[in-house]
């Protein structure tokens, strides 16, 4: 089950559909395919109920599940060695339990790249040349450094200062309102103005706006034009590094003179005493002054800092204060601490063009792109509609050793992803074991597949219903699994029952012969694979069991997985999957307008496309629009990127969402979009946020 860093939440947040679940609160936004889960979180089952394993199956799945959830795969994360490891026990598995493993290529494997990160390209050069022939030269690593999140390119065009790089209507602040910056090259400080300050328009819920982000920085520029961006420091930022450093030099003198008095109380009594804490304390407090002395509070951000872009961005470096400075003397104008100080002071900006002036300079960051693969297995059905498919699914990826996907911040340890989702992956593996066994096949194909990218985005799915093995037209029914080795209570959910007229019935018959609690959910777009089926109106079904406090943290490891639970759960899937098999007639696909939501998101009106994380080239790829949403509505189809918003250029969703905000609910707004290559111009009526 994917989740996103705050970066990647907010970004998705103007998509249009699904529920986002952080720490337990249901917030009801509008998110994209990757959200987080949408469930309370459930107590985990007891110790007893998990260990009673006393069937063949049972103890196959725990075995299965010791295995994929183990150190040694890695936490199956996409660019490592373990989720290649876990892609081939998958595909003997799948060919022990007796489905056709060759229908891809004579493979089982669907195989495509994906970038996973991004590396420092060869050349990265800069320098400020002025007037008269006045260069200042910038040094890599001392005076500059290029940044991850940007792209590659060379530029020559002339300085803009722009403040704090914002743009914010709400706080009645612009950066912008005075300067142009088409094709410029942009200075832009960090963080944002009357920080300390609990009473300024820029205050969060926890003392960081969203305008401080980065990435939204580098998307207001790159709407505004701009030809590269040079980030620098703020002022204050560094006064606090210099502050901490200080704090910790005299929590270290206390230590110190607190060891001393106890060593002379232990002399003066004649006890027995050891220098040793005396003597640690002394090198601590000789420490935390070396590194007050020799720090460089302006610290340029190392590359890899706020993670990777998608190739497509403009350049984008940091450089330090004291070259910033350099050139704004040079220019004739204040320091950035004097600008800094005015704006904070008069809460208006100080932006300004420096004509004379031009940045040169070529930053080279290349992405890294890494294959993965899909794993599919089929067993054919017999009869008039053996050429219809049923798709039945788990994705078996896992965040790695967290990063980005981690709710765990700065663990580096192995996230093994018991119940994210090898319980999954092994009820896919156990109920293709049992549906093969039958002795008669079934009316309808079976097709098996574990997805991989799910957690950077269905990535793995999205990819597959662009290239299907076997033809969308004829998948009458897509069944997942995401999270089902936490039972708790008998408590089951099941998103998509509204997708088929038949599904509610189906589902709550079942139910009863294995003792489950439903809670259903009618919508068909929601935190899983299952959404880039719906997506191309095929009818759905989704199972979890719930989220805990384990999800997505080094912690959800075997030992606390269900097994019995998830014998039931295969169960009931596979007399769901073998009742729409026989059934001679298909499910018939339902339109499900987006769910009510229960708290608004903010001030960004409801547009409701679905966001392809897969989708290559320039603009905001997008799966689909959510049905009856502003954007079906004007007409967005699977395929389209948007390269435009009104005047705004768009190139990614973090743009998307940045143009979003410019707008009303009510308004009528012209997007532009890239479809079969051609440009094509839409008007969105945008709605109501929810």
């Amino acid at each position: 089950m994917s989740v996103l860093n705050s970066n990647r939440i907010s970004r998705l947040l103007a998509t249009g559909y699904g529920l986002l679940f952080v720490c337990g609160v249901s917030l009801s936004l509008i998110t994209g395919p990757a959200s987080l889960r949408a469930e309370t979180p459930t107590k985990p089952a007891s110790a007893k109920a998990k260990t009673e394993v006393d069937t063949a199956s049972g103890k196959r799945m725990l075995d299965a599940i010791k295995y994929l959830a183990s150190d040694e795969l890695e936490g199956r994360g996409v660019d490592t060695q373990g989720i290649n490891l876990a892609a081939d026990y998958i595909v003997k598995e799948f060919k022990a339990a007796g489905l056709d493993v060759t229908t891809v290529e004579e493979s089982a494997f669907q195989k495509f790249t994906i970038n996973t990160g991004s590396k420092l390209g060869p050349t990265n050069e800069l320098q400020l040349t002025g007037p008269d022939g006045k260069t200042i030269p910038l040094a890599y690593d001392k005076d500059f450094r290029s940044c991850s999140f940007g792209g590659s390119g060379k530029f020559d065009a002339e300085i803009v200062f722009c403040g704090y790089g914002i743009d914010a209507q709400d706080a009645k602040y612009n950066d912008y309102a005075n300067v142009d910056v088409k094709d410029k090259v942009v200075i832009i400080m960090r963080r944002t103005p009357q920080q300390g300050d609990k009473e300024s328009p820029f205050a969060g819920a926890h003392g960081i706006s969203r305008y401080a982000a980065l990435r939204y920085k580098v998307s207001t520029a790159f709407g505004k034009g701009a030809k590269a961006i040079l980030f620098v420091n703020d002022y204050y930022s560094t006064q606090e590094h210099k502050k901490e450093a200080r704090e910790l030099e005299q929590d270290a003198i206390e230590e110190l003179i607190l060891a001393t008095e106890k060593w002379e109380k232990a002399a003066k009594d004649k006890e027995e005493t050891s220098a040793v804490s005396l003597k640690k304390a002394l090198h601590d407090v000789q420490q935390a002054r070396k590194n007050l002395k020799e720090a460089h509070f302006d610290r340029l951000m190392e590359f890899g800092y706020a993670g990777s872009g998608d190739g497509r961005s403009i350049p984008i470096a940091h450089i330090t204060i004291e070259k910033c400075n350099e050139l704004f003397k040079d220019a004739g104008k204040p320091t950035l601490q004097e600008l800094e100080g005015k704006i904070d002071e008069t809460f208006k900006p100080e932006s300004f063009a420096l004509p004379q002036w031009k940045a040169r300079g070529e930053i080279s960051v290349e992405q890294i792109r890494t294959e993965v693969k899909n794993v599919i297995g089929v067993l054919e059905g017999k009869g008039p509609h053996a050429d219809e498919t049923i798709v039945i699914g788990a994705h078996y990826d896992h965040v790695g050793y967290g990063g980005e996907g981690s709710l765990a911040p700065g663990s580096t340890d192995v996230h093994n992803g018991a119940d994210d989702n090898a319980s999954g992956t092994v009820a896919l593996i156990e109920l293709a074991r049992k549906l093969a066994a039958r002795k008669e096949p079934l009316p309808r194909r079976l097709v098996f597949i574990a997805f991989t990218g799910e957690e950077r985005g269905l990535i793995g799915s999205a990819h597959y219903v662009k290239n299907p093995v076997f033809d969308l037209k004829n998948t009458v029914a897509m069944l997942n699994m995401d999270m089902v080795g936490r039972l708790t209570d008998d408590k089951l959910t099941v998103f998509g029952t509204g997708t088929a007229p038949r599904w509610k019935q189906l589902v709550e018959n079942t139910a009863k012969a294995y003792d489950l609690k439903l809670s259903l959910k009618p919508e068909g777009f929601g935190p899983s694979d299952h959404s880039s089926f719906y997506g191309k109106q095929i009818p759905v079904l989704h199972l979890f069991t719930g989220t805990h406090s384990d999800y997505h943290r080094p912690s959800d490891d075997w030992d606390k997985i269900n097994i019995p639970g998830m014998e039931r759960i295969i169960g009931f899937l596979e007399e769901i999957a073998i009742a729409t098999a026989e059934n001679p007639d298909r499910p018939q696909y339902v339109k499900i307008e987006r769910p009510a939501a229960t708290m608004r998101s903010g001030n960004r009106p409801y547009f409701g496309s679905i966001p392809d994380f897969g989708g290559e080239g320039p603009g905001y790829h997008i799966s689909g629009a959510s049905p009856g949403s502003p954007a079906d509505k004007a007409g967005l189809k699977a395929g389209d990127a948007i390269i435009k918003m009104g005047k705004t250029k768009i190139d990614g969703l973090d743009d998307f969402d940045l143009a979003l905000r410019m707008f009303s609910a009510g308004e009528e707004v012209e997007v532009t979009v890239l479809r079969d290559g051609k440009r094509v111009k839409l008007t969105v009526k945008l709605g109501k946020p929810k």
